[in-house]
Order: structure tokens, then sequence, then C-alpha cells
């Protein structure tokens, strides 16, 4: 182990150093570094994973991380909204006590402490404020730049983040009228529910 792991430092520095001083062109790592990847590859074997780290570019340094984990989920108490969503419904939480609204999910009142019941939220609202996006993870890749808003209800003492469809970022402005928008083939996430200006309608 220590003598593939010192191998391995060893490997890393040469090829680092070949980076720094120009024998190697970042115009090689445009693609897979086959020649660094199968020398790195026996030491990485005990120390990281079979497949090693491919590395794209220099300047900037950009590698592949690849993540994935599948895990079973309960969405508990919050489990209404995300049937809601299935059937074109957003619900919002009032506090049985004071009456103050969310318009998100919440089982207890954030300011009394009171148990919370759920009510229908309008699906048209205004855009409080937003926000471009030019990096997301994986399921938002194909869709980058996106914006995201912040949504203001009548009825609705707080504010709903989601996604804003059908508009330039740079033509996005606070107060805009929007819609919301439900998934027909529904996965029971958040990525179910967008919206898109109302004016399109």
């Amino acid at each position: 182990m220590g003598t593939s792991l010192g191998r391995f430092k060893f490997l890393v520095s040469s090829f680092m150093f070949r980076i720094a001083s120009g024998n190697l062109k970042p115009e090689t790592c445009n693609q897979e570094p086959k020649a660094t990847h199968d020398a790195l590859r026996g030491a990485r074997s005990s120390v990281m994973t079979e497949k090693g780290t491919i590395v794209y570019g220099v300047d900037p340094l950009i590698i592949r991380d690849h993540y994935e984990i599948d895990y079973h989920h309960s969405y508990a108490q919050d489990s209404p909204f995300f049937v809601g969503l299935t059937k074109g419904q957003l619900l919002g939480s009032r506090c049985t006590a004071c009456g103050y609204t969310y318009a998100t999910p919440r089982a207890h009142c954030m300011g009394c402490g009171a148990a919370t019941s759920w009510f229908a939220l309008p699906l048209t609202g205004r855009v409080h404020t937003f926000t471009t996006c030019h990096y997301g993870g994986e399921v938002f890749l194909k869709e980058t730049p996106f914006t995201l808003i912040l949504v203001e209800f009548n009825g609705a003492d707080t504010l709903f983040l989601s996604r804003l469809k059908g508009l330039r970022p740079d033509a996005v402005r606070i107060g805009l009228p929007v819609v919301a928008r439900f998934a027909k083939a529904p996965a029971f996430k958040v990525t179910d529910v967008w919206f898109e200006p109302a004016d399109q309608e």
C-alpha cells in the first residue's frame, strides 16, 4: 500500500511538472490523456479507483468527477405537497394558531410553534426576485444557464423558490406575472413544478 501510494504521488508530481514546464500542452488534455492515465492506472487501483482521474484541461484544471447513489427517501410529513404536484396543485402550510401562511411545506409554525394545516396556493403569482445560474447539478446541465425565481402569492406570507422557463434571463424582471406549470410525467420531486410568464397563456 505504501509503495503504491508513494509511486502514485511521484507520478502525479511528474505529471504536474510536465504541465508546468510546458512539456504537456493543454490541448493534449482536451481528450482523455491516455498515456498518463495508463501510467497512473496501476498505482491508482490500490488507492483510488481503476478508472483513475481523467484530465480534460489544465488552465483552468478540468477533471471528470462522477457521483451517483441510490437510496430510499421518505418525504414524511411533506408527502401531501409532492402528491399534490402530480395533481396540478400547489399546497402551502397555514398555522392553526396564529394563521401565518407558508408557501412551502412546514409541519409547524416558525413563529409560535403550533401545527400547520394544508391549503391550496394560487397557481399564479409574481416574481419577487431572481437569479441566473450558469452552473448547476447534473439534473440541470441541459438547461444551463437557467433562471431561479422567488414567487410571491396572494394569501401567502412567504415566498416559493422555483425555476422560470420560457423567457431569456435578460428579459426577467421583478414583478413579472408568472403561472405554475406541472410535469406530465411527475417524478415526485420539486422539479415537477416550474413557472412561465403568465402573458404566454
